[in-house]
């Protein structure tokens, strides 16, 4: 049975229901339908920050905002200039979707529920006209000359006169080979924010415990990130942890997620200063115990841990530190070391690296260079952002530019 829809979205999350939603504005007459392969819909906006749904974040200049994608920086600085966290505060206030800032830049509806944005995405679809269908998962996407034709599991095929893939990750959709027969390069998918796991977890025992103020650096080849660190009853988390997870994603990947990380629990401070603190607390308290944390930003469980793993008695006083355990302290506060041995899923912000090379998308249309009438929206391109809103908005961006380009790249079809 083929089935003459005129525009299809593939993905019933966000960048899918925005990338309609925007088509339907532009032409409210437009026969226009999500294609969901499961039975929910939204399911990253539902779990995402902890169901409040992080949206977007507080950064309204491109350039600046761009810089946290560790792939795709110079694709979405042009597409933020088009579509950014400003338009898209504006648009979902505009629907009764009331927004706030917490101090880390993170945006959530005021309602504190990611129902809230559920509903109005939901909504606004169904007034446009809008069909979603449900459990009906594309099992292949292929061209017929002017025109697209879709394979559904069920093995009914849709015709389209354009489409736009936003599912998701392409690993767990089945249509790597699909897009590989169209011409289209696929770099390989793989997770981008995930926590540490260490062996041996000396810290085990401060699962809760965390620095807000904390620097991470992967060995080799990673790239410093500062930041709260949370250690957990497997290892380390936070956001620290996750922006480390991201931009050294592919690398760790090649490790096989066994690797060193290396922790400065006092943030940026360096060497040099920390042993001219040491030498004033022999002068001015020589006769303190160093087991009275002196260091207000570290948690007082964190710095007795410290002084055990590195064997300093707790009734050692500063005047009686010696020099070597003053070298060990140095080394452990600046540079704890600590052996990576896997990962653990970060739930609320699953996000993937890999997908469509962004060579051959036109980020000013999100259409295909390689095929015109097929269009790409949020995370099953080769993009993707740090925690803190940055992938929901890379999902608004791309979803706007590719719904406004579909309804207006093209005669329009009306409903049959």
């Amino acid at each position: 049975m083929e089935d003459e829809g005129k525009t299809l979205v593939i993905g019933g999350g966000a960048a899918g229901y925005f990338t309609a939603i925007t088509a339907a504005e532009i032409n409210p007459s437009a026969d226009i339908r999500i294609v969901e392969a499961g039975k929910k819909i939204l399911r990253k906006v539902k779990i995402s920050g902890g169901g409040r749904c992080n949206l977007t974040h507080h950064c309204f200049d491109p350039k600046e905002l761009s810089l946290r994608y560790p792939r795709g920086p110079r694709e979405l600085r042009g597409a933020f200039h088009h579509w950014q966290p400003l338009d898209t505060i504006k648009w979902f206030e505009q629907r009764g979707v009331e927004t706030k800032t917490e101090d880390d830049g993170r945006m959530f509806p005021k309602s504190n529920s990611s129902q809230t944005v559920i509903d109005c995405l939901t909504e606004t679809a169904r007034k446009a006209g809008i069909k979603t269908l449900r459990e009906n998962r594309l099992l292949n996407i292929e061209k017929l000359h002017d025109k697209w034709k879709l394979t559904l599991a069920g093995g009914e095929t849709l015709i389209a006169n354009r489409v736009c893939l936003a599912l998701g990750s392409l690993k767990s959709s089945g249509l790597e080979e699909s897009l590989s027969k169209l011409g289209h390069k696929i770099h390989p998918s793989m997770p981008s924010l995930f926590s540490f796991n260490l062996k041996a977890h000396p810290l085990r025992d401060l699962a809760g415990i965390s620095v807000q103020n904390a620097t991470v650096l992967n060995h080799p080849l990673g790239k410093k990130q500062n930041g709260p660190i949370l250690i957990t009853h497997r290892g380390l988390s936070g956001p620290a942890v996750l922006r480390a997870s991201a931009w050294d994603a592919e690398n760790l990947a090649k490790l096989n997620y066994r690797f060193e990380t290396e922790i400065n629990w006092l943030g940026q401070m360096k060497p040099e200063d920390l042993k001219n603190q040491l030498n004033d607390f022999r002068k001015k308290i020589p006769t303190q115990r160093t087991s009275q944390n002196p260091f207000p930003e570290l948690p007082k469980r964190l710095w007795i841990k410290i002084l055990d793993l590195i064997s300093i008695p707790l009734e050692t006083t500063w005047a009686h530190l010696s020099k070597q355990h003053s070298r060990n302290l140095v080394g452990n506060l600046l540079s704890f070391r600590a052996q990576v041995d896997g990962k653990t899923t970060n739930k609320d912000e699953f996000v993937t690296c890999g997908g469509i090379c962004l060579k051959e998308v036109d980020f000013k249309t999100m259409e295909s260079k390689i095929h015109p009438g097929l269009f790409f929206a949020g995370e099953c391109l080769n993009l993707d952002g740090i925690t803190g809103g940055f992938n929901f908005q890379a999902a608004w961006t791309t979803g706007r530019i590719a719904g406004q380009s579909m309804a207006k790249s093209y005669p329009i079809e009306t409903s049959s």
